[in-house]
């Protein structure tokens, strides 16, 4: 072979050599660099999802929601149940009905008037409505049967054990909220107020209780009746609404409709609440017994009871309760519905891939 064509076959060589040493990289889908980039590392969010999902976490979230809804809702019922109950024989500063009470409040005090306290209410109830979710669900988890049912006597004693734990957690600020909920009203004993005068805080509040009243158990003054009627109360709602809740669902399906949520969670609450109103009136009684100018004194629970019946009557321990039983079928329904759809969107974390 001559020289000339030796050199040709090298260079055709090396070319296909060249030519095959730059062939382009196989192109990576661009997806998977942006999901590289944007989403967490999967262990990470398959762990927190699944926190979530757990029924005791996802009953806690939930349960917080629900307080707030619930609470926001009926806001205006609630202050006029507490401005009734407060009112002892003698005074006539709300004896009137409750849409002319209810006037009177906006006609006085504007919108705000609707919403005093509900502020600390909220901040009030979105833990002790978590904490008693929460705390129902792990009660539960101890009393359930294999097949995860329970019998209404072991549903009403988990049910009166979460009230107890949330009602102990939060009670300060239930003191604070009806102080707040009572400073703007008009009573005519409480003294004459500037409407330029700016009201004290929730903080504030709860900061003069603490310095004024005894320390730290000023802020837990009226929890024995608070306790007495929260456990029944709650442990008669949880019942009653699970009860109900099984009662109205259709055989073979395992939830029953929004409707027929919202109608389990007004029964439950009506019947919750009728049972166990003269706590309500009695605690919050003893929150303001050291208030100047409200006309008693109180020195134990026995002698609320016997001054409140001699003075008032039987319907001195069931007072406010009109206004009571109309707030209490659109926050219970609220509060369970909202509970429901909130744990179940949590409970669905852990079952997506």
């Amino acid at each position: 072979m001559s020289l000339d064509r030796q050199n040709v076959a090298r260079k055709d060589e090396m070319e296909s050599a060249a030519k095959s040493s730059l062939q382009p990289l196989p192109q990576l889908p661009s997806t998977t660099v942006m999901d590289a980039a944007d989403r967490p590392p999967p262990k990470l969010w398959n762990r927190a999802r699944n926190n979530l999902a757990e029924p005791v976490v996802a009953a806690f979230m939930a349960g917080g929601v629900a307080g707030a809804v619930s609470r926001t809702i009926v806001s205006p019922l609630e202050r006029l149940k507490i401005l009734l109950q407060i009112q002892s024989v003698g005074r006539n500063e709300y004896k009137m009905s409750t849409w002319k009470a209810l006037v009177k409040m906006g006609r006085e005090e504007g919108w705000r008037g609707f919403m005093r306290g509900n502020g600390t209410n909220c901040i009030r109830i979105i833990p002790y409505s978590a904490v008693q979710f929460g705390s129902y669900n792990f009660y539960k988890k101890f009393a359930e049967t294999p097949d995860g049912d329970m019998t209404p006597m072991r549903r009403l004693i988990c049910g009166g054990a979460a009230g107890i734990t949330s009602v102990t957690i939060t009670y300060p600020l239930d003191i604070v909220r009806t102080r707040l909920s009572i400073q703007s009203a008009s009573f005519a004993d409480l003294g004459a107020r500037d409407p330029a005068q700016k009201l004290p805080g929730m903080f504030t509040t709860m900061l003069m209780i603490y310095k004024n009243e005894g320390g730290s158990r000023a802020l837990y003054r009226g929890i024995a009746p608070t306790v007495a009627g929260v456990a029944p109360y709650v442990g008669l709602n949880f019942m009653t609404y699970e009860s109900v809740r099984k009662y109205l669902t259709p055989d073979g399906d395992k939830n029953p409709s929004s409707y027929r949520k919202l109608l389990a969670g007004a029964i439950s609450g009506a019947v919750a609440q009728t049972c166990t109103y003269p706590f309500d009136v009695l605690r919050r009684r003893f929150q303001i017994n050291t208030m100047s100018g409200m006309g008693y004194q109180y020195s134990s629970i026995w002698d609320a009871v016997r001054v409140i019946v001699a003075e008032e009557g039987m319907r001195g321990l069931f007072k406010g309760i009109g206004p009571n039983l109309l707030k209490v079928a659109p926050s219970m329904a609220s509060s369970w519905l909202s509970f429901e759809m909130t744990r179940d969107f949590f409970v669905s974390m852990g079952d997506r891939e």
